[in-house]
């Protein structure tokens, strides 16, 4: 099979170990991303199987429809909500999307954005580099109050680690995350409203879909404390638009560390909040990580050998 890899942009499947197994395969890999339909098309047109680096490219009709040769998606994580499902189904494409990764190279993440941001680490690297000393105060974080949006694979390891540090936790989120978040010993909100205005620092760990587009409204942003952190290493979109710059730019939350963004690669500076200087900001990085990628290629290899024995796994269906 000829196979196409878009979005990897450290080269990094053809260095995981299980590479090896596509031998006899023809594979060609794309290091940078394009967004236009055609053009993405033009790269694809002699694929039988295009390996999808998780949601950094949309595939619409209008891709999909240019590919008479495509026969299998593999993605790389379960949430293929990028991709038409229907336009695939009509033209017997098969989409697998299986898991693979885990939770803690996004948590490790998140801990690291907070630390970064409180502790004012890139200014003081920036200065150390410059021939200059420390010109900051800290921020701890014992006794200060953990807000954790969801309880789920990744909210749980962040509020445990909160609770290591000596903070006071609490969870907010569906009912089962709640009940998750009880069961373990952690605190949750009253009621929305008391969420986000209780807490320190306020961190999202939900999934992209219907249903979590938009959920954290600018009323929410504006009920944060003016010394608050508002920390997002789930998916931009979750924020309704141009809520967060606009709540940053009032000071209620005063602060953002943020990984993700509507549309990505964000390059030459080309976003609102990297330019605010109450912004530590990240280039998509949550997953990023040595054994989260062989994980996740593996799968995605996997699904490509299922497919090519006739027996394709992961299926997802179009949406009903």
């Amino acid at each position: 099979m000829k196979i196409a890899v878009i979005d990897d942009y450290q080269d990094a499947f053809r260095k995981t170990k299980a590479f090896s197994k596509l031998a006899g395969h023809e594979v060609t890999v794309y290091t940078d991303t394009e967004k236009d339909p055609e053009k993405l098309a033009a790269r694809l047109k002699d694929a039988d199987a295009a390996v999808l680096t998780q949601q950094r490219s949309p595939f619409p009709r209008a891709v999909i429809e240019r590919l008479p040769k495509l026969k299998l998606i593999s993605q790389t994580g379960r949430n293929a909500y990028h991709i038409d499902l229907a336009a695939c189904a009509e033209r017997g494409i098969v989409v697998s999307a299986g898991g693979g990764g885990g939770p803690n190279p996004t948590a490790e993440l998140t801990w690291a954005l907070i630390l970064a941001h409180l502790r004012h680490i890139p200014e003081e690297v920036q200065r150390m580099k410059d021939g200059k000393w420390q010109a900051t105060l800290g921020v701890g974080l014992k006794d200060k109050t953990l807000g954790v949006y969801a309880y789920g694979r990744i909210g749980s390891v962040v509020a445990n680690v909160g609770r290591a540090f000596g903070m006071k936790v609490i969870c907010f989120g569906r009912e089962g995350s709640t009940a998750r978040a009880r069961d373990a010993g952690f605190e949750t909100a009253q009621d929305r409203k008391a969420f986000f205005e209780s807490a320190d620092i306020v961190t999202i760990h939900l999934p992209l879909n219907k249903d979590t587009r938009g959920i954290v409204t600018a009323e929410d942003l504006g009920r944060m404390k003016p010394t608050a952190l508002f920390v997002n290493t789930s998916r931009a979109p979750i924020v309704a638009p141009g809520a967060l710059v606009e709540a940053l730019k009032r000071g209620r939350p005063g602060h953002a560390a943020v990984d993700v963004y509507e549309e990505e690669p964000v390059l030459n500076r080309n976003h609102p909040l990297i330019g605010l200087e109450n912004v530590t900001c990240t280039p998509h990085l949550g997953y990023v990580e040595e054994r989260n990628y062989e994980a996740i290629y593996g799968t995605a290899i996997e699904q490509i050998l299922a497919f090519a024995q006739g027996k394709p796994i992961n299926v997802a269906g179009a949406e009903k």
